[in-house]
């Protein structure tokens, strides 16, 4: 018994001895691939443009904020709309053949572009001298016009912001971040007469419930809402005057919206773009949502048109 003893503490020294041995070792070099006498480029050096990642990955992540006819997911969670379609066929066009949705808030959308939730907002955004001091628009692919929903035989008599705003007592609603509320205040309608909702579903359930007397926002947005609603207590308020703002009837151009440094992504998105103006597929595009026709077309109008000073320093 004392011999094994003897034996095992001998084999445990042993042991010990040889695993400071190899402790002591110097490590061995990390194998690199960079040639010798040079340094391994940093990552960012390493870096790709959001186009170039996009075309590899075959995928493009856009934001948008479910409101049809401009941007929804339907029942089976594809998206469509006009912003949409349009924006597939160019994507298609530049090598980049799916689109992942990324549901956001009107109001958040262009925050959730600047910090990098999603590559493109594609929601029929409308293009404005104020929302070009944040993000980069392409070129518009429709125009169009305001419009209210009201109660059926509209007892107000409402055909105008204007109208809306010579009676104190009248409240209307639209969506947080909605350019309507830009409109409305532009031909005086005061703040506390404007109430904001999330999206429009909840503004026309607000109207029926009698929260406010009216409900803006664009014509073919309406349009779809009173036939989801399919209420006959609204109605739209027909003929409705656009407001004039700066000295002339409001007309507004839409277009997806860029980050300031995807503007090789911008640039070959307009040039895309400009290919199904002129082979007249944009007409067909939109043309399959409610609201848009011929003269949905926005013409030749550039996002530099519409905003010269922001856009002022862009090639």
């Amino acid at each position: 018994m004392l011999k094994s003893r003897k034996y095992s503490l001998y084999l445990l020294i042993t042991l010990a001895l040889i695993a400071i041995l190899v402790a002591c070792q110097p490590a061995p070099e990390e194998p690199t691939d960079a040639p010798a006498g040079e340094e391994e480029p940093e990552e960012e050096e390493q870096g790709e443009s959001t186009l170039e990642r996009a075309r590899r990955e075959g995928v493009v992540r856009v934001g948008f904020a479910n409101e049809n006819p401009y941007a929804f997911a339907q029942p089976d969670g594809t998206l469509s709309g006009e912003a949409v379609e349009v924006a597939r066929a160019v994507f298609t066009a530049l090598g980049i053949p799916e689109m992942e949705g990324v549901l956001t808030q009107f109001g958040s959308l262009i925050p959730g572009l600047q910090a990098g939730r999603f590559d493109v907002i594609t929601a029929g955004m409308y293009i404005t001298p104020v929302r070009c001091e944040e993000v980069l628009f392409a070129d518009p692919e429709y125009q169009v016009g305001e419009a209210l929903i009201v109660e059926a035989g509209n007892p107000l008599d409402l055909h105008s912001y204007e109208d809306i705003a010579a009676n104190p007592d009248i409240t209307v609603g639209t969506g947080a971040g909605y350019l309507e509320i830009d409109f409305m205040t532009a031909v005086g309608v005061a703040e506390d007469q404007i109430t904001t909702f999330p999206d429009d579903p909840s503004g026309v359930a607000g109207l029926q419930a009698g929260q406010i007397d009216a409900w803006t926002g664009t014509r073919p947005t309406l349009l779809i809402m009173m036939e989801t609603a399919n209420d006959p207590n609204l109605e739209l308020a027909d003929p409705f005057t656009q407001p004039i703002v700066d000295g002339a009837p409001v007309t507004s151009y839409g277009g997806a919206a860029f980050r300031y440094e995807d503007q090789e992504f911008r640039d070959a998105f307009n040039e895309e773009l400009q290919k199904l103006k002129d082979s007249g597929q944009l007409l067909e595009l939109i043309g399959q949502f409610q609201g848009f026709d011929e003269g949905s077309l926005p013409g030749d109008v550039k996002a530099e048109d519409i905003c010269p000073d922001a856009y002022a320093d862009i090639e």
